[in-house]
């Protein structure tokens, strides 16, 4: 019967309910969400092609910028041109194998980042508060295993979650109320109880939200301390321009969705949600760039 219930489920479609609610916003959506896209991609590729031909810039630093850049331009197409698409048009569907794409992907560039920025604040660390071993703790072989292990670690944790996503058995209507495909939104679709799904949501998004939240305001904390302790005013100002410019980062990213996720559940959170989700998905990504360009010398003075 589960698997009936499956087949069937995977020969259709969903409907992307998004926005339809406020129709005469739609279209102003369609705008902003198309001039932050391209800010996503100038911005970014921008951040990449100056980290990889400005040998100044060949440091561990730049390097995990770089892969946020890319990181952050894989995200926001994981979704924005189906965004679009249901902006524009009375068509609001997304088939069902491109609602698993969309969903893997998403959940797994998201996971990828929490972890990245992690990786990201301990480099600062590691800078700030033991500069005489930096090079021996950021050894460039060092530097290409943490992004690999980032990598590995959201795309594995996002396949065990489409899993048991997908693996749950769907009722009647296939309306799914926000504008991309995701876990909580899609269990509300189903038709069998979805505790144990939610409870490994639960412990999983302690694992990839709490803890890198905690273990970067532990560095930051650590950082503080040396900071404090420093005479130089040029070091302050160095340390300011490249920490404050990540700590931003960390707060436009962590923030809205401990908002989203914290609320309780009702009509106005949902909606709500939407929008602030609609912030850290669509807007975040291209302030990403423009706050690292800004806050550092090392990129300005290019």
């Amino acid at each position: 019967m589960i698997m009936e219930k499956i087949n069937a489920s995977s020969e259709g479609y969903f409907v992307l309910l998004g926005f339809s609610n406020w129709p005469n916003l739609e279209v102003v959506l369609f705008v902003i969400v198309l001039m932050f896209y391209l800010m996503t991609l100038t911005g970014n590729l921008f951040i990449i092609i100056l980290s990889y031909l400005d040998s100044h810039l060949h440091t561990p630093m730049y390097f995990f910028l770089s892969n946020l850049s890319f990181l952050d331009l894989c995200y926001s197409t994981s979704f924005i041109p189906q965004l679009l698409v249901n902006l524009w048009g009375p068509e609001k569907t997304i088939s069902y194998t491109g609602c698993m794409i969309q969903l893997y992907f998403s959940l797994a560039l998201g996971t990828t980042e929490c972890v990245l920025l992690v990786v990201m604040s301990y480099d600062r660390y590691a800078a700030v508060c033991r500069p005489l071993h930096y090079t021996v703790l950021m050894h460039p072989r060092f530097c290409h295993l943490l992004a690999v292990a980032c990598w590995v670690s959201g795309f594995t944790n996002s396949a065990l979650h489409s899993f048991f996503t997908f693996w749950a058995p769907l009722c009647g209507h296939r309306q799914v109320d926000h504008f991309l495909c995701e876990v909580p939104a899609l269990l509300r679709l189903s038709c069998v109880d979805t505790r144990a799904n939610e409870l490994t949501l639960m412990v999983m998004s302690s694992i990839f939200v709490l803890i890198p939240l905690i273990l970067i305001l532990s560095s930051y904390g650590a950082i503080a301390r040396a900071v404090l302790r420093m005479q130089s005013t040029t070091g302050l100002q160095k340390v300011f321009g490249t920490c404050g410019a990540h700590l931003m980062v960390v707060s436009l990213f962590f923030i809205p969705a401990m908002c989203i996720y914290l609320q309780p559940p009702s009509g106005n959170s949902q909606d709500q949600g939407k929008f602030i989700a609609l912030f850290y998905t669509v807007v975040t990504p291209s302030l990403n760039p423009l706050i690292y360009t800004l806050r550092n010398r090392d990129v300005r003075g290019q």
